[in-house]
């Protein structure tokens, strides 16, 4: 196996990413995007409150599949301007054979804004 020592985080790095929970309340197609992708409107409780993100993963999911979905994902990246969409999260899958995604998810309903560590 590769050493891959200069690919360590510091424990203090991984801190600085702040992961939360999220549920989906509106998918939308996004035409515009070079890849196949959605809009998504995401609700991230109180304290962090409304974000939408650029996700492609129209593959495995469709708009009805994603309605009310808790997600992961990671929501505080500077945002990205994606076409004529400004990304403000990144949501979380676990990437396969031809960027097939799988969402990272709870597997329980938990309240919104959720910090995951």
């Amino acid at each position: 196996m590769e050493n891959n020592s200069n690919l360590l985080l510091k424990w203090q790095d991984f801190e600085k990413v702040d992961m939360r929970i999220g549920t989906i309340l509106e998918v939308n197609d996004f035409p515009e995007a070079r890849k196949p992708a959605y809009q998504l409107t995401i609700d991230f409780g109180t304290e962090i409150g409304i974000k939408k993100s650029s996700a492609q993963i129209t593959k495995r999911y469709s708009k009805e599949d994603l309605k009310a979905k808790q997600i992961i994902a990671v929501v505080n990246f500077p945002e990205k301007q994606i076409g004529n969409f400004m990304s403000e999260c990144l949501v979380l899958g676990s990437v396969a054979e031809n960027n097939d995604i799988v969402l990272l998810t709870s597997d329980l309903k938990v309240e919104n804004g959720l910090r995951i560590g």
